[in-house]
């Protein structure tokens, strides 16, 4: 059962990694597809920006929907699961209180019965983790590919040369000035292009 009360929080850090890692692969295939250049500091300096990561998935809508899905089905799935296990503890409980009463055959085969349920409910957990993990990995690819042709696009009219990612949980940027931060106008078009998509 603490399989599934964790599995939410693991979703949305699946989400952040997920993301993190996305924007760095982005990152290295821009960079080995880009042949090197000699332009003066001052012109690379407009060229290169960062997106916060952290930021990023806190306020992208996008992915408080993917979250309060997820969160959602997780939720679910632990009710379920609560639900057969106290189910199943009842008869397990009833049992135990008639043992004595039934013959040998009775309690084998009951016995049995109970044994059967048990492995039910481990493989009806063990599926329902599955399942959401699954569902978890498709949702971030999709989330990766929305991210990466938005900023493509993005770069592109502003005439960004690269967009690097940075994140507490993943400091790939060491240091970056905050005059290269474009996150919350990447948020702001993010989210307006996500309630076209919705209407």
């Amino acid at each position: 059962m603490k399989s599934f009360v964790s599995l939410s929080r693991i979703s949305t850090s699946l989400i952040i990694a997920a993301t993190v890692v996305a924007c760095n692969k982005e990152q290295s295939k821009t960079t080995s597809s880009t042949p090197s250049t000699t332009s003066a500091p001052a012109k690379a300096a407009t060229e290169i920006v960062y997106v916060n990561s952290d930021s990023l998935v806190a306020n992208a809508d996008f992915y408080k929907d993917i979250r309060t899905k997820l969160e959602s089905k997780s939720k679910k799935a632990q009710a379920d699961l609560t639900s057969k296990g106290n189910a199943f503890q009842r008869e397990v409980a009833e049992y135990r209180q008639n043992a004595q009463t039934m013959s040998a055959d009775q309690r084998a085969v009951t016995e049995q019965r109970l044994a059967r349920k048990q492995q039910e409910l481990e493989a009806f957990n063990q599926n329902a983790s599955s399942a959401l993990a699954n569902e978890s990995a498709d949702e971030n690819a999709k989330l990766y590919d929305k991210v990466a042709q938005f900023l493509k696009s993005y770069a592109k009219e502003k005439g960004y040369k690269f967009v690097l990612t940075y994140s507490k949980t993943n400091p790939s940027i060491l240091y970056a000035d905050e005059t290269l931060d474009v996150t919350k106008d990447v948020v702001t078009k993010l989210n307006d292009s996500y309630k076209s998509e919705k209407k």
